[in-house]
């Protein structure tokens, strides 16, 4: 399994409406990077839901539905969606702030590429952001 972080800004679609969906297509994403990440996602790998702009923490879990697929909002063939669903909210969200305060997330792609919408994320800082988020013991 792998896992994943995913950004959106509440505004525009938030952990709550995520939510009441049930299930979403992960779409918009228009960088290479991101979009290879989201290529790599498979069925049931663990998602990290993060609000950006405003609020600026990870809010949930998400679990990858179905794999990347053409992206239906554009003709581009260059760009793909995948599908997400919620697992469980975070008991607390953590922060940006604590993340970066957290030395076991030095190397997070989060903080190391802040802008990138959809990063890679290792076992251990899953393990680490479940843990500050009151998910794990």
């Amino acid at each position: 399994m792998n896992y994943w972080l995913v950004k959106s800004e509440p505004f525009k679609y938030s952990w709550e409406q995520f939510m009441k969906d049930g299930k979403t297509f992960w779409d918009g994403v228009r960088n290479y990077q991101a979009r290879n990440n989201m290529k790599a996602m498979k069925k049931g790998d663990q998602v990290l839901f993060y609000h950006s702009n405003e609020g600026l923490a990870v809010v949930g879990i998400a679990k990858v539905a179905k794999e990347a697929y053409q992206d239906p909002t554009t003709p581009d063939p260059n760009w793909v969606v995948v599908d997400l669903q919620p697992v469980k909210a975070f008991k607390e969200h953590v922060t940006l702030a604590q993340m970066k305060a957290e030395k076991r997330l030095e190397n997070f792609q989060l903080i190391r590429q802040g802008r990138l919408s959809v990063c890679a994320v290792t076992e251990d800082e899953y393990n680490t952001i479940l843990e500050m988020g009151g998910m794990k013991k």
